[in-house]
């Protein structure tokens, strides 16, 4: 990872978390500081400018029902790998 550069200080940040050094952050020895900086904040910013877009809004010339879409219902679990020859029915 570019530890260096400041559009990758929360995904370095993360990182560092996870492999339990979050020593690393800040201070005097640590490869980040303990505020991101400003370059880091517009970055994640354009990112999730560009990550906003979503559909959940029924797009009715495709034949969809109009008004917002609604997640599918999970479906039963009916046992593992549903249609195969040794599948058993419990």
């Amino acid at each position: 990872m570019q530890f260096f550069k400041p559009e990758h200080y929360f995904e370095v940040r993360e990182a560092l978390i996870k492999a339990g050094r979050a020593d690393l952050i800040g201070g005097c020895n640590g490869l980040i500081p303990a505020q991101p900086p400003k370059e880091a904040i517009e970055a994640r910013r354009k990112q999730a400018a560009r990550n906003d877009h979503d559909h959940s809004v029924a797009h009715t010339a495709n034949g969809e029902p109009a008004g917002e879409r609604t997640t599918p219902p999970l479906a039963k679990n009916k046992g593992y790998r549903l249609g195969r020859k040794s599948q058993k029915q419990r």
